[in-house]
């Protein structure tokens, strides 16, 4: 399968679906241009997460939205060039903040080096990434700041946690718009942008990016508990037994249905990571019956159609299908 049917988008159109592909392989040949230094071990360590390849999901979207005005301006490539590596840099963060041995079916580079090295490497990403954006304007690089502003709230806000008197359920949302969506919104924007489109339709973009981000997150977060292993690409479950809290689980503890299916299941879960394997099992097929997880499905599906709501206006044109069928994708995918 593809990069580009794996995320979930589908084309009614050849020409787009064969533009778009060589618009990513020259990303692809930039991406490796971007991350080498005069030093040859910053080189390989920067150049682990790109040759581990991923889905590029956030050049291909801002390379997408370019198609609204013009497809083939050299800024489109080098702003999804920008997204990839920031996207990137926060993935060497996430594995130090994670402790997690693997990315991407390989070893991840805190555990291949250190967590020093991890840190560092992702810094100078980040350098390089707002390297490039400086010759994309001015504007460019107030949106880049701002988004990597987002980012580190985002992450602080997960890390520290719902304040005293904080909704925990609202408090998810947010770490998941400023830590995942902000930068998928960024990619829209940058692609309007960098096309020429329009300013209107530059802002209905955005919106689009940001709350399509927003669904996708919340979609592996059922996927995580809903599908199988060979579907998610993980081990069902893995969020349960690492204690953290996504929507279904955090819908689940909010419930206050007092039946003893919900009760049992409320007290598996208070307790945070759920690490012994007979209580993993039964929490995992408790929430896979669950309201909470039902009532997840319906807020992943509203996400998704007002992403649709949002490019409703724009021109009727094979990029706005592309748009609209990874609506349907996620609204599908969890069931």
């Amino acid at each position: 399968m593809s990069s580009l049917t794996s995320i979930g988008l589908e084309f009614d159109d050849p020409e787009l679906e064969a533009s778009l592909r060589a618009t990513l392989a020259e990303v692809e040949k930039q991406l490796r241009v971007g991350v080498l230094s005069a030093d040859p071990f910053v080189s390989e360590a920067a150049r682990h997460l790109v040759d581990a390849g991923g889905k590029r999901f956030r050049p291909l979207l801002l390379a997408l939205c370019a198609y609204f005005g013009d497809p083939t301006a050299p800024e489109v490539v080098a702003g999804a060039v920008v997204v990839e590596l920031t996207h990137l840099a926060t993935l060497y963060h996430d594995d130090v903040m994670d402790e997690a041995p693997v990315r991407r079916g390989a070893p991840s580079a805190n555990s291949r080096w250190t967590n020093s090295v991890a840190i560092l490497v992702g810094d100078y990403l980040f350098a390089r990434a707002a390297d490039i954006v400086a010759g994309l304007g001015t504007e460019a690089v107030h949106i880049q700041a701002r988004t990597f502003a987002r980012l580190v709230h985002g992450q602080i806000a997960e890390t520290v946690g719902p304040r005293a008197g904080e909704d925990a359920i609202a408090h998810y949302l947010r770490v998941v718009s400023d830590k995942t969506a902000s930068l998928i919104e960024t990619s829209a924007r940058f692609g309007g942008m960098f096309g020429g489109v329009p300013p209107a339709q530059v802002e209905a973009l955005a919106r689009y990016g940001e709350t399509i981000g927003a669904a996708f997150q919340l979609s592996d977060d059922l996927l995580d508990i809903a599908s199988d292993s060979q579907q998610s690409g993980k081990t069902p479950g893995t969020d349960l037994r690492e204690g953290i809290p996504t929507l279904p689980v955090l819908y689940a503890l909010a419930s206050d249905e007092q039946d003893a299916v919900s009760l049992r299941l409320r007290e598996i879960l208070a307790a945070g990571a759920v690490t012994d394997d007979a209580e993993h099992a039964e929490a995992l097929a408790l929430l896979r019956e669950s309201a909470a997880l039902k009532r997840a499905r319906e807020t992943v599906r509203t996400y998704a159609e007002e992403a649709r709501s949002q490019v409703a206006g724009l021109p009727d044109i094979p990029a706005r299908r592309a748009l609209e069928s990874l609506c349907d994708f996620i609204a599908d995918r969890t069931g």
